[in-house]
């Protein structure tokens, strides 16, 4: 039944995208200097997990790569490189420039110099959970740098925006918003129609489909996991269609596969937040800080933690119930 797995895979990057041509257009007019000669806006992409906005920056990028010869890109995930250190050593992988570096020895301020000495050809950064960076240092060494151009992708503006100082605030004001909504209905089904032609060797009833599709509530990545694992149970069950059955028994495991995904990517500070809060069951934030305070070296401020409860929240690991003084965490079950 699988015909291609990778086609499959949340991470795919199709060749022709769906439902979002609005938003590859405003990320395209953003980019579109760099096949001048010139360097291309800051954009900015933000909305809910699994409406795309990774695929859109990595889509657009290709498409650009495919017009313009000399161009340089990396992709870097700030939820897993995190600190200045291990960006810059991402980002300047991407223009080769670590092939002489010692990552136990190298300081940082060299890795900053050598992306602020470049001077080859334009290079675009796309920053995904850009708001998971420890610090601001790399959005700095990024502005300075010749002929670069940063797409940067987060849930919410306040994410990025609330811990900036003046004087990067005001750059990235300027920055190209592309916002992006959750998918309806019909829309995943349509993408999943797509996945379906590419992926697998046999037709899936639009009935399925949509049941997929509404169990998925409108995240991209939760749906292709329905199919993905569905399509994989018939094979091991001999079968050459996808059933009721199949499709209903997907679903749980598609949400523990991203949720498993989304645990494994917390910085060690949110994993120490996350179990504390699963082991109380449930936790006032008072509690919660003075606790955290005393499992680890280097607390981060009150605001900043605040600031992973609220990632967690919009990524289905944590509950948050009430408001302000009588607020409450639980972990989601």
């Amino acid at each position: 039944m699988i015909g291609d797995a990778r086609v499959l895979q949340p991470e795919f990057v199709p060749r022709e995208v769906e439902h979002r041509d609005g938003e590859v257009d405003a990320l395209t007019n953003a980019l579109d200097p760099i096949t001048r000669g010139e360097s291309g806006e800051t954009a900015f992409l933000f909305g809910p997990s699994g409406t795309g906005k990774t695929c859109i920056a990595q889509y657009t990028v290709e498409r650009l790569r495919e017009q313009v010869v000399d161009i340089e890109y990396q992709y870097v995930n700030c939820w897993r490189d995190y600190t200045r250190y291990r960006a810059l050593y991402r980002i300047l992988e991407g223009i080769e420039g670590t092939l002489d570096i010692h990552r136990q020895s190298t300081p940082t301020d060299e890795l900053s110099e050598r992306l602020r000495s470049y001077n080859g050809s334009p290079y675009v950064v796309v920053l995904d959970e850009v708001d998971q960076l420890q610090g601001t240092g790399v959005l700095y060494d990024l502005y300075s740098a010749h002929d670069c151009t940063m797409v940067l992708i987060a849930n919410r503006e306040t994410d990025v925006f609330d811990d900036l100082d003046d004087r990067l605030s005001s750059r990235l004001h300027s920055a190209r918003r592309v916002r992006f909504d959750k998918y309806g209905l019909d829309e995943l089904v349509t993408i999943l129609e797509a996945r379906v032609r590419r992926g697998l060797t046999t037709d899936v009833d639009r009935m399925h489909l949509e049941h997929i599709a509404d169990a998925a509530a409108g995240d991209a990545r939760i749906a292709i996991g329905i199919l993905r694992n569905a399509a994989r149970d018939a094979e091991r069950a001999g079968r050459e269609e996808l059933t009721t059955d199949l499709v209903k028994g997907a679903v749980p495991e598609a949400r523990q596969q991203v949720r498993r995904t989304n645990l494994e990517t917390l910085t060690e500070h949110q994993r120490v937040l996350y179990d504390i809060i699963d082991e109380q069951g449930e936790v006032d934030p008072g509690e919660l800080y003075g606790q955290y305070q005393e499992r680890v070296a280097d607390p981060k401020t009150n605001r900043t933690v605040r600031n992973h409860l609220q990632k967690m929240v919009h990524y289905d690991l944590v509950v948050a119930e009430g408001e302000k003084r009588a607020r409450t965490y639980r972990t989601r079950n």
